[in-house]
């Protein structure tokens, strides 16, 4: 079945951006691989996740310096989904994570938006568990 792997996530720099994902976040490392070309070929996941994972990809010309941490016009544009809100809300908050607002319950689970180190907008969300089927 088709499925999205990767989503690129253009970054400042390689060193910084995992020292965010992998410390801060608590995602995983997948790949680093060097390209001949001087780049690296980077992956992050979630912590045990095996789905969609993030490609960072360091700016590489203006344009692209430009969009980094605008990459959704001040939209959130990514949802790391939780099932522990609480814990992994914590974690990240003693990490240094920057949160825009105080955490929420809505109807459809429990939510804060936060600011990845570029600026980039999220939202750490826990589902209500009719919104996850078993």
């Amino acid at each position: 079945m088709p499925h999205i792997a990767l989503v690129t996530l253009v970054v400042r720099d390689y060193d910084e951006a995992l020292a965010f994902y992998v410390d801060a976040l608590g995602f995983e490392l997948g790949e680093d691989t060097p390209r001949p070309d001087g780049t690296r070929w980077i992956v992050v996941r979630p912590h045990g996740a095996a789905g969609t994972g993030l490609l960072l990809a360091r700016a590489k010309n203006d344009a692209e310096r430009d969009r980094v941490g605008a990459q959704t016009g001040g939209r959130v544009g990514l949802f790391l989904h939780t099932e522990d809100f609480q814990r992994d809300y914590t974690r990240m908050y003693e990490a240094g994570v920057t949160f825009l607002e105080s955490p929420r319950h809505e109807a459809y689970g429990s939510v804060v938006v936060f600011e990845d180190l570029y600026g980039n907008r999220w939202d750490l969300l826990q589902p209500t568990e009719q919104d996850h089927p078993a």
